[in-house]
């Protein structure tokens, strides 16, 4: 049987199970601190799962080696991928957080809190579809492109 690893690498990958829960812990409390409508909490949900994600590529990256120069035994070189990704996920982040810091700061000078308020459209069209309304602007003479509404026709006409 051949191998398709090359000679002289290590093929099978074992991460560390604490770095593991580590992830597991920053991502599951970012989102669900990113889900709250408190923006400052939102902003450190984005951190949290902005440090899991980089925590992550070093855990898949393998075990770490020797700097990847000329010349070096390619067993003992570290693969430099992973390391570029982990640069890539903090600007990334950096630009994510940059963006609802100024989210935030511009609600806070306009409303004074923090809170995402609800938006008086979506409750409007909430009302409407829990009343099983319609609203103002729908013209039923145009034709349908949705697949239920199609489909909603050809009950009517079959029944």
């Amino acid at each position: 049987m051949t191998s398709l690893a090359p000679t002289g690498f290590e093929s099978v990958l074992t991460p560390n199970l604490t770095l593991v829960l580590v992830v597991v812990g920053l991502v599951a409390v970012g989102t669900s601190l990113a889900l709250d409508r408190s923006l400052v909490r939102v902003l450190l949900g984005m951190v949290l799962i902005g440090n899991g994600v980089a925590v992550l590529y070093l855990v898949v990256s393998g075990r770490a080696g020797r700097a990847p120069f000329v010349g070096e035994d390619p067993a003992a070189m570290s693969d430099p991928l992973p390391q570029a990704m982990v640069l890539t996920a903090i600007v990334i982040s950096l630009a994510t957080i940059g963006f609802l810091l100024a989210l935030s700061y511009r609600l806070w000078q306009i409303s004074g809190t923090d809170d995402v308020p609800d938006d008086a459209e979506d409750a409007r069209i909430q009302r409407l579809a829990r009343d099983d309304e319609t609203s103002e602007t729908y013209d039923r003479s145009e034709e349908s492109t949705t697949t239920s509404d199609e489909l909603a026709d050809a009950g009517e006409t079959n029944g």
